[in-house]
């Protein structure tokens, strides 16, 4: 039983199913590598050791002593198995030659190939290289025609630019070329239009000139064939219609006008010498009784004011005026408080016992207060601000105080967020952070720092940054000397709404700030007297077409060129103050006169070049004169008071002050046609810079202020020297 490989299925089956095979391997194996002394003992002995492990663990090595283990790699699961034939592998010695041939063969094969590939890489590096340059040179070539077109297409591309800005700009060439000439044309037309509209207004003046002159001379013809008139001593010394009716006014009086008249609602008692007899009138038999004036009445005590809460009282008055009743004191106003608390219109003028405590104890019980005015009263201070803060107000105004600060304006958009109106006229101790202080102001459309010499540029500045500035109608700063034309740009941006503008003797505007006055369109007057702008600015001012008001006073560099060019292109002008323009001659009368029709009010006071027939000239054409100032005028004779009573027939008011060739006779005719009219035949005072003939003075020259005249308004702004000397070294820094 060499082999098993023939025997029957059952016997391969037994010996696999017993692990004969395996037994005899690990027995064996024991046997050949520890060679036992006594070979039987040492087989039961492993045998023993197999059947307490198991058959299933059973390893060729198991009898074999761990340190005598041979380190070999086992190619069966025995080689027993394939010593009886048992193995299913067919591991004979010829495959496993077979294997080792293809192996090898295999082998050779694979260094053979890298061999060759190798080898034949050297040899055909030639080629390869010759490829590469190949495909090298023609990747160079694609580059290069790539760059070449990017080039050129960048090329055309800034060319075509080139054209098209070269034919936008042929284009706008054209076009401005085209305008220009378009604008040259209608130049010409409308200067061709404006001289034929011109020599059609002056023809037109000529003959109604004419016309007027064979008017007057019938009318004068007619004078002379009338009663001649009585001689200058034949007038009375004085007219009795010149004295006050009220100054005759006294308590009896008003007894029988209290009886006849209880439903009065206006009763104006001013400078009269009423006593305390009619305060106690007042309420009994004025009851509804809501305006009362007492104006300079200093005849009453304040225990007549305690008489206006007698009976039903005086609780309907709304408006009280107390102007110049020095008399008064603390208890009177107590007495006022107690008995009208529902004052909502208050003036005090002219009163320089007023007090912060005057007004404290009038507010504590008066808190429907609206509007205040208090002129002349030089004693109250930021107190009478603090305790006003009780009321409502919406209306205010402070003239000539020097104790009134900045601070009286703290808070103010929280104690008067509706006040509409601010009058701080002449109020030296307001500077720039009092109009900052002003700018929160929401409602604000009136404001008034007049004579407000501290206020500069910054101060304008940051006012204008607030929410009053857009909704601001009239803005008064006549005499804020430190104005400029850099606080002038931001008023015309944001004063869109403004209406009035005084800029008067404010010295650092120049024509270059009209430039911006002029773009606020909805300006009516402007007050730029005492600047130095010249003819260049009232043409630009002229483009401002809507204007109504302008007053230039003083601007000695305005000639008649200036007045001409802007009457011209202002049709609606209806106030003008040329006065003390000293290089105006009659030129601008025929100006006015043709141009300005409407014009109601004029003043040509110190201009010594004007005559007869100037104002001829104006007395033909302006119907609607009301008002004119001819002060100064010394070429004036009665021929021109002639003129002035057949032409203009509504005059109202005539000033002719300083006029020694009109006649006192000729004067007092005059006045007899208009309702207020001012006279004085004495030579013009020395400050006017001529004398009674027209001639300039020694020192003065008609392009030269008058040093005089500007001396005299400054010290009657700014009650000491020290105060004038600052503030002119402050300007001129």
């Amino acid at each position: 039983m060499a082999s098993l490989r023939t025997a029957t299925p059952r016997l391969r089956n037994y010996f696999k199913d017993n692990y004969i095979p395996q037994v005899c391997e690990a027995l064996l194996c024991g046997i050949l590598t520890t060679c036992p002394e006594d070979p039987l003992r040492y087989l039961e002995e492993m045998i023993i050791f197999i059947i307490e492990n198991g058959l299933e663990s059973l390893l060729w090595d198991m009898c074999i002593e761990p340190s005598m283990k041979p380190k070999i790699r086992r190619l069966s699961e025995t080689y027993m198995e394939q010593l009886f034939g048992l193995d299913d592998q067919l591991m004979t010695p010829e495959l496993m030659i077979k294997a080792c041939t293809f192996y090898t063969g295999h082998l050779v094969k694979t260094h053979f190939c890298t061999w060759r590939d190798v080898t034949a890489a050297h040899i055909n590096g030639s080629v390869i290289s010759v490829a590469k340059m190949e495909r090298a040179i023609e990747h160079y070539h694609l580059k290069l025609q790539k760059l070449i077109f990017h080039l050129w297409y960048s090329y055309i591309k800034r060319q075509k630019e080139k054209l098209i800005a070269t034919l936008s700009n042929l284009h706008l060439m054209f076009s401005t070329y085209r305008q220009k000439v378009f604008i040259t044309r209608w130049r010409e037309e409308v200067k061709r239009r404006n001289k034929i509209r011109d020599d059609e207004l002056a023809l037109k003046h000529d003959l109604q000139l004419k016309t007027w002159r064979s008017t007057l001379k019938f009318k004068r013809s007619e004078g002379r064939d009338s009663t001649d008139l009585p001689e200058l001593g034949e007038y009375p010394a004085f007219d009795i219609s010149l004295l006050p009716e009220r100054a005759i006014l006294q308590d009896e009086s008003m007894k029988h006008i209290s009886e006849g008249c209880p439903g009065v609602l206006y009763l104006n008692l001013s400078n009269t010498t009423i006593t305390n007899k009619t305060m106690r009138l007042l309420p009994r038999n004025f009851q509804n009784l809501q305006n009362l004036s007492l104006a300079y009445c200093r005849k009453f005590t304040d225990k007549g004011l305690r008489y206006l809460n007698l009976g039903n009282g005086c609780h309907k008055l709304i408006y009280l005026d107390l102007s110049g009743c020095t008399q008064i004191s603390v208890q009177g106003f107590r007495n006022i408080a107690d008995s009208c608390s529902g004052i909502m219109h208050l003036t005090i003028n002219d009163m320089p016992t007023l007090t912060d405590s005057c007004v404290k104890v009038l507010v504590e019980k008066c808190l429907n207060i609206t509007s205040v005015v208090f002129i002349g009263s030089p004693h109250i201070s930021d107190g009478t601000f603090k305790a006003l803060s009780a009321c409502s107000l919406r209306k205010i105004r402070f003239e000539g105080n020097k104790r009134i600060t900045d601070a009286c304006f703290k808070y103010i958009d929280k104690n008067y967020p509706n006040i509409t109106h601010i009058y701080m006229v002449d109020c030296k101790g307001i500077t720039d952070g009092g109009l900052k202080l002003l700018s929160p102001l929401k409602q604000l459309t009136v404001l008034n720092l007049a004579n407000c010499a501290r206020i500069g540029d910054m101060g304008l500045k940051q006012f204008l940054e607030g929410p009053s500035s857009t909704k601001i109608r009239e803005l008064n700063l006549s005499n804020c000397v430190l104005l400029g034309d850099s606080s002038i740009v931001q008023l015309a941006e944001r004063c869109t709404n403004l209406n009035y503008l005084s800029l008067r003797n404010c010295g650092h505007l120049t024509d270059q700030g009209l430039e911006y006055i002029v773009n606020i369109f909805s300006l009516v007057s402007v007050d730029i007297s005492g600047t130095v702008i010249c003819n260049e600015g009232l043409s630009i001012l002229s483009r401002h077409k809507k204007l109504k008001e302008l007053s230039i006073s003083e601007c000695y560099k305005i000639t008649d060129v200036g007045i001409q060019g802007f009457c011209k292109n202002v049709p609606f002008l209806e106030y003008l103050d040329v006065s003390h323009c000293t290089q105006l001659t009659d030129n601008i009368m025929k100006t006015v006169a043709i141009y300005c029709p409407q014009l109601t009010s004029l003043s040509i006071a110190g201009c010594p070049k004007i005559t007869d027939a100037g104002i001829e000239m104006l007395s033909a054409k302006c119907y609607y004169l009301h008002i004119l100032d001819i002060s100064g005028c010394v070429l004036l004779t009665d021929q021109t008071l002639q003129d002035l009573q057949i032409g203009c027939s509504q005059l109202r008011i005539l000033k002719m002050k300083y006029c020694s060739h009109i006649s006192m006779r000729e004067a007092q005719r005059m006045s007899s046609k208009v309702q207020q009219q001012e006279y004085s035949s004495n030579d013009p005072p020395h400050w006017f810079g001529y004398d009674s003939n027209g001639k300039l003075l020694t020192g003065h020259h008609g392009n030269l202020p008058f040093k005089g005249h500007s001396e005299a308004k400054m010290k009657d702004l700014y009650s000491s020297e020290d105060e004038l000397f600052d503030l002119q070294t402050q300007a001129e820094n």
